[in-house]
């Protein structure tokens, strides 16, 4: 089976705006939270069913003509990083990638396998350059007529809402739908950058040994999970709150029974702040506008830790970040404001004794809703895993309204937590290993 799974590349080309950036608009500013992102690429896979009345060609010919008229409004995608600072809005465009899998899509959608990061035209850790482009397509063609389409965008200028925002005005763009996405790009007008000792990011990741693995939350055992989960702090948790919770008491209790068990948990996970901010920032803002909150448990407390427990202490992060420092970001003094929070951040990851557990949630994006180019919704919409990381959780939608969690831990603790009877009951492993 395996060796049957191989891609092909046909052809590389460069799709530039169709038409030229303004005068005024050539620079681009990067953000205070934009400078401290990882030079890395932001990746989504859409998987979609064949369409027997359109060709590759028509197919691939609609894909970069409307992609061309995105990159038109999206003109900071085409241009280059510069120093870190600002991006040289030079319309040099995106690479896009034409392949083909020597396959069928259903061998991937029912083994979803390790093959999963060929359908991107590049790796999640982008080159240190300026010269490498912010925005990467493949385009790859099943024998059968289906089609996956890879995005890899960088993460120095968008986070994952400003991907989705891209996303959703280049599939409206494509299928003649009408523009309802009118992205802005001011965000270094809410977060200037400052003067800082360290302009370089300030969290390093340890690269370790690890393995990724796919469970699916379905809707019927949500809706048990978050009954049984529900309590007098929090009497209608949401699915990502029962998911996260789940996940991480499980993993903490697999790490407690290794011999090197850590002293303290924490996890930490991103959140949009357009909304949180008072007043809103605007909603098609395009750039990192995304904070961060921490929630920590001893390692004596945990035997006595309870899910509902867990989702009360997530819902008192949230709402306290809200309550207080996303109010002040609106206030002058806020990107120093920020810049206290990154050194935290790194202080905590620092910590011998302390495991971070990386959660990030790409639920509610309408991954599945938004992204039509004119041949229909996808079938499925998938992250890689975490290159060399351990401790990484990803969240994502299914079609029918469950969650995916996609787990990267080390192979010690995969093997306890994959088989923990606290998980079993409301999940079930949906994939092989992942490398």
């Amino acid at each position: 089976m395996a060796e049957e799974m191989k891609i092909e590349i046909i052809k590389r080309e460069t799709i530039k705006p169709s038409s030229p950036t303004p005068p005024h608009l050539k620079i681009h500013a990067l953000s205070l939270l934009d400078q401290f992102q990882p030079v890395l690429y932001g990746q989504v896979v859409y998987f979609y069913p064949s369409q027997n009345d359109i060709t590759s060609d028509q197919t691939s010919h609609q894909l970069k003509k409307s992609l061309a008229e995105t990159l038109a409004r999206f003109y900071p995608v085409a241009g280059r990083i510069n120093n870190n600072t600002t991006i040289d809005c030079n319309d040099e465009g995106a690479q896009y990638v034409e392949a083909r899998f020597h396959g069928l899509l259903s061998t991937v959608l029912k083994q979803r396998p390790a093959i999963l990061q060929q359908f991107f035209a590049a790796k999640m850790q982008s080159p240190e350059s300026d010269s490498w482009p912010q925005l990467l397509v493949q385009a790859t063609f099943f024998d059968c007529g289906g089609l996956a389409v890879g995005i890899c965008l960088s993460h120095k200028s968008c986070d994952a809402t400003s991907m989705g925002i891209f996303m959703k005005s280049w599939a409206e763009i494509s299928n003649g739908s009408g523009q309802t996405v009118f992205p802005e790009f001011n965000g270094a007008s809410y977060f200037p950058r400052v003067e800082l000792s360290v302009q370089k990011p300030v969290l390093e990741f340890k690269k370790v040994d690890s393995v990724t693995k796919r469970f699916v939350f379905d809707k019927p055992k949500l809706v048990k999970l978050k009954a049984e989960t529900a309590s007098d702090s929090v009497q209608q948790p949401t699915r990502v709150e029962v998911v996260t919770a789940l996940i991480w008491k499980c993993i903490m209790a697999a790490s407690r029974s290794n011999a090197s068990g850590p002293k303290r948990f924490a996890l930490t996970q991103s959140m949009n702040i357009r909304k949180r901010v008072d007043p809103p920032l605007p909603e098609h803002l395009v750039g990192n506008i995304v904070g961060y909150y921490a929630a920590q448990m001893e390692e004596h407390e945990l035997a006595e830790a309870t899910l509902q427990g867990l989702v009360a202490l997530l819902r008192k992060g949230i709402r306290e970040y809200s309550e207080t420092k996303a109010k002040m970001l609106r206030e002058e003094g806020a990107s120093e404001l920020l810049c206290r929070d990154l050194k935290e951040a790194a202080e905590l990851f620092s910590c011998e004794d302390t495991k971070v557990l990386i959660f990030t949630s790409l639920c509610n994006f309408e991954l599945y809703e938004a992204v039509d180019f004119g041949w229909g919704k996808p079938i499925w919409v998938a992250v890689p895993a975490a290159e060399s990381h351990s401790n990484v959780v990803i969240l994502m939608d299914t079609r029918d309204g469950g969650v995916e969690a996609s787990v990267s831990l080390t192979k010690d603790d995969m093997s306890l937590f994959e088989t923990d009877p606290q998980l079993l009951p409301f999940a079930y492993l949906s994939t092989q290993n992942y490398s």
